[in-house]
């Protein structure tokens, strides 16, 4: 039993191995180091399944300085490994923190890491924590984890006044940014509020908030100030604000404009430097290895200082470990080391003097490691050792723990088998008491760094880790490395043999202590089956592995270094030759990138070919030739022949008021001779980034004199020529300001014209910034009389206009205007002929009349006005039109008057007025109209437009009352444009064949509904209507009929009739009916003192007026209303249920409510009007109404609801 346990136990062990190979995350340690590495691989999964015991590791933890939002849930990480599965406490400031006890923290389960909700009183919690992982067999301690509240960027709110500063004087603005942590990144903007151009004649407001160009006068500090060595004019063209980044949430606030306000004097007084940043003569600066570390020096002074910088009374190189920022002004060490502390001094200089400041600059070093302890696995009674060396500066102090307790304590001291020289922690005869972790603390007064390394002291049978009777391939010549790696406790023998016999040792044979077997320049007859055997006092375990030798790689052609002409093919070749079991790729690299494949770039066989090569295909290009078992290259270079590299060190000298000389050094021409220099200039302070061409130069010079425009500021850049093209531009110049100058502009567009009969406005085109050619900008005004002998009179203005009063009406003026600046006039623009102002035209176009009056159209024609009448230049003659009424008296009609303007001058002056609207009765009038006024109207004059065709009816509705018809019904034209004689109506169905003709139906004025029976329910229409006048068809409205083919539609129109409140409301709707009915009766038996017993005696025609095509004519049916009986309908015609719709409910209400008037009746003569709608009176006394004054807007309808009910009454 006892030993199938420790066959399992062995067994258990030999893959705990196993898997912590797969997952080591370090080299290969050799001896019992490999066995400690093994053992710090395991997850607690696999730790738990295998029951092998491990003391704790530290797997996972929170950085030293570790910042959180208290607003958040804040969570400091510690996770661990180890089996059992470790207990992890905590410790705040050195005590003991009870995690349990504090309803804010919590930790999370199978782990360490505190999740701390700080709802109240976040402060507590900024502390120094350290992590406890422990279980039975040790304890593992984590760094000391610094906790640091993060504080929300708030910029204090206050009132910056205006910053008032001569020209020439320094100037510092504070930032002053919130201090975090973290610590913020800052940058300065300009304009942050709107732009403001300086001495602009048109203020503007839009924003245009940019960042500040810093140069050797302008710059920003370390500490986020912003430095002026000295102050210009323009600094006053914007604000300025402070903005700062904060890493942590990654917000950005901004500080309150502050606006710069630059005195002007005549001339800047010159200055010696003086220094703004540092102060004093001199300063140290202690740096960490490591570490990034800044400079700076900024001088005020007059004109600006430069910098300049040395290094131990040297003058300083740069180099990638010191780099010059800032034009100078900063010293930049990225990553400082030993050699970088010294002395270094900064030096500004100007014309008027120079000042130093030294900086001793001291480098120490945090302790860093240069070999940490790792795992120890021992057996019972074998001795290993712990080795922790670190350095620094000062050089670190090393101190060892046993289980977060230190090793001199008395509990450690009772070990004596351990022993401490150095750096080095010595084990000897271990047991299992010496299962523990073990702490080294390496320290100095700059940080400290802490590692965890644990003893594990186990027996174990050895086994060999691994794949199995693997098989390598080598090449011949080349080395070969058998792998054997193993396990066990004590540690095993290991023997290494060739088919089982002999021991491999010496010569090319070489055993490593971790099992390794290498061979060196492996020969044909290395190939062949190995064997690897270890062993101990507890067992033995052996594989095999089998070698394979190939013959070497050749490469048999290389590429050759190689010049082309931009735009031209380019043929690289690569061939090779290899082993014929092992067979080649072949893949090329640009530099340290691969090659990407495509239209302009392909493979022929092994060799890469590049059509239309560019300035990017030249480069160093590698063909690689690799198999299973090596690769090989050949590399070759290819220069291709581009346009130049861009000019560099743009200077400028000898300023004058249209002229200043550029200076630049020449690029690389890259094998092409540069012919030419092209120089461009950007001359726009709001805008810039808007380049212009200036001028071409040869390509023999490099200083050139250019022509500039007075008062301007002006940038230049520079771009090379070649036969293969153009450079790219060179970096911009300084910015430069030209001297000032008369205007060389005349203005433009000089005009005179009145506003007032008694005065003329001047005005002028305005010169551009650009063309003022110096400062204050105004225009000299000059006039007088046309064909008289005054004088030339003038004014001064710096506005576009200029009035002149008391003059006489529309009189002439001859004009002229010059610009003038401080330096002097420019020239005077050609004399141009103005008017005075115009005065109320007095008299009225006579004689207004039209022709040719169609529908929507007319002709006007008139009578011209006198000039002299007319008060100015005439401008035109409008007519004023609207419509008064429609002939069709019931139609009501907009009267917004509209007019015309006409340009005519001719002796017989005319125009034409459109958009009328037929059947219309319009009003217009004439008026002359000037420059400025409208005279008085002329007389009104009516006219008539004719008949036209209507509009398309309104309303179209297509409803289904039942589920085999459709219904539809439509509204009169809202413009009759006449009188409606009737509607067409077609129909067909949708997606009809061919040969389906259209239906249509033609129904008479009082119609405007139509049933159609569908052959299925499935069937869909398509119905257009249209209205006819005398004159035709107006426009057709056409819609679609919808998708009726559901059940439920059906079901709910078959319902709706047998509901219980349907059935009661048409009830209601009959019985009220009734009751109405025997109202109008008994009133009407009232009334036999009227004479109506002859109207009751008039025959009845018994022929209806629908013809046998199924229309009806309306116009007999019309002569009939009049002597037709006051019954809704005679009782001949209810019994042939003709299609008339009976009247509306109001209509009978009002018949039956007129029975006794006697209101104007039998007064006699002439015609005798309705006392009240609907008076049957009237039908027997007044004479017949002409059919054009009946209004048939409430037309009969075909089918109504009601028929039935008015049958039964």
């Amino acid at each position: 039993m006892a030993t199938r346990v420790q066959a399992a136990a062995a067994a258990a062990a030999a893959l705990l191995m196993l898997l912590a190979q797969s997952a080591r995350p370090v080299d290969v340690p050799l001896e019992s180091e490999c066995l400690s590495f093994l053992c710090c691989s395991f997850t607690p999964t696999h730790v738990h399944s295998l029951a092998v015991r491990q003391p704790p590791t530290i797997t996972k933890q929170s950085t030293k300085e570790h910042i959180v939002d208290p607003k958040d849930n804040m969570v400091i990480e510690c996770e661990a490994e180890g089996n059992p599965h470790p207990i992890f406490s905590w410790r705040r400031n050195g005590k003991y923190f009870n995690v349990a006890r504090d309803p804010q923290a919590s930790m999370r389960r199978r782990s360490g890491t505190l999740d701390i909700s700080a709802r109240n009183d976040p402060r507590q919690y900024e502390a120094e924590y350290q992590c406890i992982a422990s279980n039975q067999y040790g304890s593992a301690y984590s760094d000391k984890i610094r906790v640091r509240l993060y504080r929300a960027p708030v910029w204090p709110r206050e009132i910056v006044e205006p910053v008032v500063i001569s020209a020439g004087s320094p100037l510092v603005l504070a930032c002053d940014p919130p201090a975090g942590p973290p610590k913020p990144d800052t940058y300065w903007m300009s304009s942050c509020s709107y732009a403001r151009p300086f001495n602009w004649p048109i203020q503007t407001a839009f924003p245009s908030m940019r960042a500040v160009r810093q140069d050797h006068r302008v710059s920003a500090g370390l500490n986020g100030d912003l430095y002026f060595s000295n102050v210009l004019p323009n600094d006053s063209a914007s604000d300025f604000c402070c903005s700062a980044r904060f890493p942590y949430k990654n917000a950005i606030q901004q500080k309150m404009p502050v606006v710069v306000k630059v005195v002007s004097t005549r001339a800047v007084e010159e200055a010696a430097p003086t220094w703004l940043s540092p102060t004093g003569s001199s300063s140290s600066v202690l740096v960490l290895l490591g570490e990034e570390r800044l400079l700076e020096c900024i001088a005020a002074g007059v004109p600006t200082p430069h910098i300049s910088w040395t290094k131990n009374s040297e003058d300083l190189a740069e180099s990638p470990r010191l780099k010059l920022r800032h034009f100078n002004k900063m010293l930049q060490m990225p990553k400082a080391g030993f050699e970088d502390a010294g002395e270094y001094v900064c030096t500004a200089t100007n014309k008027m003097g120079s000042i130093q400041h030294t900086f001793a600059v001291t480098v120490k070093a945090a302790p860093f490691w240069l070999e940490k302890p790792r795992h120890l696995v021992l057996a019972p009674e074998e001795s290993g050792r712990l080795v922790c060396r670190a350095d620094g500066a000062p050089h670190p102090t090393v101190r060892w723990f046993i289980n977060g307790e230190p090793i001199e304590g008395a509990a450690a001291a009772a070990q004596a088998n351990r022993q401490v020289s150095g750096d080095t922690l010595s084990l000897s005869s271990v047991t299992a008491a010496d299962t523990a972790v073990y702490q080294c603390n390496a320290s100095n007064p700059y940080g400290y760094v802490l590692a965890n390394a644990f003893v594990n002291v186990l027996h174990a049978t050895p086994r060999i880790l691994g794949a199995r009777n693997e098989v390598i391939k080598v090449v011949e010549g080349r080395g070969a490395f058998l792998d054997c790696r193993y396990f066990g406790s004590p540690l095993p023998d290991l023997r290494w043999s060739k088919y089982g016999q002999g021991t491999l040792e010496g010569n090319r044979f070489k055993t490593h202590s971790n099992g390794t077997l290498e061979i060196r320049r492996t020969q044909i007859e290395d190939q062949g089956t190995y064997a690897c055997a270890v062993s101990n006092v507890a067992g033995r375990d052996e594989t095999q592995v089998r070698i394979e030798v190939k013959e070497p790689t050749l490469i048999l052609k290389r590429p050759q270094d190689t010049r082309v002409i931009r735009g031209s093919e380019v043929r690289l070749e690569c061939a090779a030759k290899a082993d014929a079991t092992a067979p080649i790729t072949t893949a090329w690299m640009k530099d340290t990138k691969s090659v990407t494949l495509g239209r302009r770039i392909w493979l022929d066989e092994s060799n890469l070919v590049l059509g239309n090569v560019n300035r990017g295909d030249a480069g160093v290009y590698t063909c690689h030739i690799e198999n299973e078992l090596e690769q090989k290259s050949a590399s070759a270079r290819l220069m291709v022949l581009d346009y130049p590299n861009a000019p560099s060190k743009l200077e400028l000298s000898d300023p004058y008021e249209r002229s200043v000389r550029l200076t630049w050094v020449p690029g690389d021409s890259n094998f092409s001779p540069i012919t030419e220099y092209l120089v461009q200039y950007d001359d726009d302070d709001w805008l810039p980034g808007k380049w212009k061409n200036l001028s071409t130069y040869p390509g023999s010079l490099n200083s050139v004199i250019l022509h500039l425009t007075p008062f301007t500021y002006y940038q230049f850049r520079v771009i090379a020529v070649n036969q293969i093209g153009a450079s790219r531009p060179s970096r911009p110049s300084v910015r430069f300001q030209t001297s000032g100058a008369p205007p060389d502009v005349i203005p433009k567009n000089v005009k005179g014209v009145g506003t007032w009969g008694n005065n003329m406005e001047i005005s002028w085109e305005p010169l551009t910034y650009r063309e003022w050619n110096g400062p204050h900008l105004k225009y000299l005004v000059w006039w007088r009389r046309r064909d008289s002998r005054e004088e030339w009179k003038n004014a001064t203005t710096k506005w576009l206009k200029y009035y002149i009063y008391d003059a006489d009406t529309f009189t002439p003026y001859e004009l002229k205007v010059q610009a003038a600046n401080d330096f002097g006039l420019g020239p005077e623009s050609p004399v141009v002929i103005g008017y005075s102002g115009e005065d109320r035209p007095v008299s009225a176009p006579q004689n207004p009349r039209l022709s040719d009056i169609q529908a929507t159209r007319a002709t006007v024609r008139w009578d011209p006005v006198p000039q002299s009448s007319i008060m100015g230049q005439l401008k035109e003659y409008k007519v004023y039109y609207w419509r008064d009424s429609s002939q069709l008296r019931w139609l009501r009609v907009s009267r917004a008057t509209r007019s015309r303007a006409f340009a005519e001058t001719g002796p017989e002056p005319s125009g034409l007025l459109t958009d009328l609207l037929p059947y219309s009765n319009y009003k217009m009038y004439m008026v002359v109209a000037n420059g400025r006024y409208e005279g008085p109207p002329s007389n009104y004059v009516h006219f008539s437009t004719p008949e036209g065709v209507p509009s398309a009816p309104t309303s179209f509705r297509i409803r289904q009352r039942h589920l085999d018809s459709i219904y539809v019904d439509w509204e009169p034209p809202a413009e009759p444009n006449g009188i409606i004689s009737g509607y067409s109506l077609k129909y067909q169905t949708v997606n009809a064949s061919r040969g389906e003709e259209q239906r249509v139906e033609e129904f008479p004025p009082n119609v405007t509904s139509f049933s159609l029976r569908r052959d299925d329910r499935y069937t869909r229409y398509r119905f257009s209507v249209a209205a006819r006048t005398r004159l035709g068809l107006g426009p057709w409205h056409t819609e679609e009929s919808p998708h009726y083919t559901t059940e439920i539609y059906a079901q709910d129109q078959v319902d709706v009739s047998t509901k219980g409140w349907f059935v009661g409301v048409m009830c209601a709707v009959a019985l009220v009916v009734l009751t109405l009915l025997v109202v109008c009766f008994v009133k009407r038996s009232r009334g036999g003192k009227y004479p109506v017993r002859e109207k009751k005696a008039t025959a009845l025609e018994a022929v209806d007026d629908v013809d046998q095509d199924g229309s009806f004519d309306y116009r007999s049916s019309l002569e009939r209303l009049a002597r037709v009986t006051a019954l809704p309908y005679p009782r001949w015609e209810e019994e042939r249920g003709l299609q008339r719709g009976p009247p509306s409910m109001e209509a009978v209400m009002k018949r039956c409510e007129s029975d006794d008037s006697l209101v104007d009746y039998g007064d006699g003569g002439g015609e005798v009007p309705f006392t009240e709608d609907g008076s049957f009176i009237g039908q027997y006394t007044a004479p017949r109404r002409d059919v054009r004054d009946l209004d048939f807007g409430g037309s009969l309808e075909l089918h109504s609801p009601l028929n039935a009910i008015y049958s039964l009454a």
